[in-house]
C-alpha cells in the first residue's frame, strides 16, 4: 500500500497507474483509495491520511468547493510508504482521530 495526506475539504479525482489513466475496463474495478480514521493538524490545517493500492502512481486532488479556492487542482506524484506516514504522524503537532459511524 501507499499513502498520502490530503487537506480537509479536498477530494481526489482522476487516478493514474503505470499505463496512464486508471482504466476501469482493464482493472475491472475502481482503484482502492480509502480515507483512514487518523490525521494530523499542521499549522492549523487538518490533513487526513489516505491509503491507496500499489498500482496507483499519481492522483489529481482538488478542493470540494472550487469557488472557495484559488487552486483548481493539483496532481500528487509522490505517494509515501507506511514508514514515511508513521514518521509524519510521530512528528505532527497534533494527531486526530475520526470515528467512522
Amino acid at each position: 500500500m501507499k499513502y498520502f495526506f490530503l487537506s480537509e475539504g479536498w477530494t481526489y479525482g482522476r487516478v493514474w497507474e503505470f499505463g496512464g489513466l486508471w482504466g476501469y475496463a482493464t482493472w475491472r474495478k475502481p482503484p482502492h483509495i480509502e480515507r483512514l480514521n487518523c490525521g494530523i493538524v499542521q499549522r492549523g490545517e487538518t490533513l487526513w491520511l489516505y491509503e491507496v493500492e500499489d498500482a496507483v502512481i499519481m492522483l489529481e486532488v482538488k478542493p470540494i468547493a472550487s469557488e472557495e479556492s484559488n487552486i483548481g487542482q493539483v496532481v500528487l506524484k509522490r505517494l509515501i510508504t507506511a514508514e514515511q506516514a508513521i514518521k509524519v504522524l510521530t512528528e505532527a503537532e497534533t494527531i486526530i482521530q475520526h470515528n467512522k459511524t
